[in-house]
């Protein structure tokens, strides 16, 4: 495997919305430890501090919508965050969908170690939790068929992020995993979900992340957003829709597409 060149090629069809249909030899790769070798190398072509991670397929919904039995991480890149305020585009996007999503950001560094981190540990490393809207998309074709090793190389699905101000700090007296969360289309859609459809309880899947980056020797920085995963099913969106993410008591997010040749 050669994980520069793989990284360079789903780097470019990442900046200038491309796919890959046939997979090459340099890309075929089995175990997560050579996923994650290749997504280091996105960290590296950004041109900011790494803003974050984010954790793909932590409901069943989210393991249906690409094909894998279990979460898997990826980068947040800075310059793919997004304010509420901001107007996007839609863009080359295939996947088409939205995800509402509770995000912590992390008040202490946690650092690989050989025994893992405890829930406890790592609520403890938390400074505040935000409101997180995720727009995902794939650089492969088939996506929901290349397993995933690939999913990992291909950032697990990450592209864009919008992310609230803090939530109250009443927070952390909340049960996320019984909390009410509904994303919804103005004038159309909407689906309602709960915290427990991130494994559980998003506090369980931030402690999945901190335990999965120091199994791979990687520090979760203070200062890092963590995206735990979609609480709802993952809504269907195209150009031109405003998307609402409403968390109740804890608040609400909201962000628009430009309406095509805007």
């Amino acid at each position: 495997m050669n994980a520069k060149k793989a990284a360079e090629l789903i780097w470019e069809c990442w900046q200038n919305g491309m796919v890959i249909k046939n997979i090459p030899n340099f890309l075929q790769i089995q175990t997560r430890e050579e996923g994650y070798e290749i997504q280091s190398y996105f960290e590296r072509y950004s041109n900011y501090p790494l803003f974050g991670w984010k954790i793909a397929a932590t409901s069943l919904a989210g393991q249906n919508h690409i094909g894998v039995s279990g979460p898997l991480a990826g980068r947040i890149l800075q310059e793919r965050v997004f304010e509420p305020s901001t107007r996007l585009n839609f863009g080359t996007n295939r996947m088409a969908v939205a995800e509402a999503e509770f995000a912590f950001r992390i008040g202490s560094t946690l650092k690989p170690r050989t025994t893992e981190y405890s829930q406890e540990e790592v609520m403890s490393a938390v400074e505040a939790l935000h409101p997180a809207i995720e727009i995902p998309d794939s650089r492969f074709h088939d996506f929901n068929l290349i397993g995933e090793a690939l999913l990992i190389a291909d950032n697990a699905c990450a592209h864009e992020f919008v992310i609230g101000p803090p939530m109250p700090d009443t927070w952390r007296s909340v049960d996320l995993s019984k909390h009410s969360v509904t994303i919804s289309i103005v004038d159309s859609d909407a689906t309602t979900g709960v915290g427990s459809n991130v494994l559980g309880d998003p506090r369980i899947a931030l402690t999945w992340l901190t335990n999965e980056l120091s199994r791979n020797n990687i520090s979760l920085i203070e200062g890092a957003i963590v995206a735990t995963g979609t609480c709802t099913t993952p809504i269907k969106i195209r150009a031109g829709d405003t998307i609402t993410a409403e968390y109740g008591v804890l608040g609400q997010i909201q962000t628009a597409f430009a309406a095509d040749g805007q």
